[in-house]
């Protein structure tokens, strides 16, 4: 396999948990995986998931925001989620189904191509809804754009927030002695909160430098973001997978 990074050092943001396959990717073409996890996700402690999980026959849709969605489902019910003939399943994209999967769960609905609310919602299977209850399985906060479109075309939609997400007690000297040297050549950022929390945690006296370095990021909204923050040299990946967010990483290092 070719080592067409030829040591270049990508700072790698994902939780901690999450991170090990991009890394081991970058590292496979010759890069360095500099791991700085800007985001913890963690259970959220209430009676209520348990029970909701547990009686889903009152919902025609239940609808898996992300793979930490179904996983700590999950974790919070014992390993399992009942199936029930009544309820249809799904999922925002692809990583979120193959989570579904592993875990048992019948995969009703995906999105072929894109992997974010607004192609859930282009789906004919969800066009008519009037009448319908849906389920809503996510982190604590998030977008509601999915929630707001559904109650528009006439369902009752509640939510189930099963994680949530916090700051890591992270040593950053070792990432801001990087930047200092300017030892960083790629920046890799699944989510617009994780980009967010990365300018917290370096300080704000690094952001100027932390702007100045190529940013690969997995949608539209979080470049809007990053292009605010003062970024200027971002590229999206075509989809948020490891092996689309190593192509890209490796087009900003050989720019080819």
């Amino acid at each position: 396999m070719s080592k067409v990074l030829n040591g270049a050092r990508v700072l790698v943001t994902r939780p901690e948990h999450q991170a090990e396959n991009l890394s081991r990717l970058i590292e496979q073409r010759g890069g360095i995986a500099v791991r700085f996890p800007t985001l913890e996700i963690v259970s959220r402690d209430d009676d209520r998931i348990k029970s909701t999980l547990e009686n889903l026959d009152g919902f025609q849709w239940v609808v898996f925001i992300s793979a930490n969605a179904v996983n700590f489902a999950l974790k919070t019910n014992s390993g399992k989620i009942p199936r029930t003939k009544s309820v249809r399943f799904a999922a925002v994209g692809q990583a979120t189904a193959q989570a579904m999967k592993m875990a048992g769960l019948p995969v009703d609905l995906v999105p072929e191509y894109g992997y974010n609310s607004e192609a859930l919602l282009e789906m004919p299977q969800l066009q008519q809804v009037e009448g319908q209850n849906c389920l809503i399985v996510r982190g604590e906060g998030g977008r509601e754009q999915l929630a707001t479109t559904l109650r528009s075309r006439g369902a009752e939609v509640d939510y189930l927030e099963v994680y949530k997400r916090i700051i890591p007690r992270m040593d950053s000297s070792p990432v801001v002695e990087l930047l200092a040297q300017h030892r960083l050549d790629v920046i890799t950022v699944t989510s617009a909160e994780a980009l967010q929390n990365l300018s917290l945690m370096l300080g704000e006296k690094n952001n100027k430098l932390l702007s100045l370095i190529p940013l690969v990021v997995v949608s539209d909204r979080i470049r809007c973001l990053a292009a605010d923050m003062g970024f200027n040299r971002i590229t999206v990946t075509d989809s948020p997978i490891d092996t689309a967010i190593l192509e890209t990483v490796i087009t900003c290092v050989t720019g080819e």
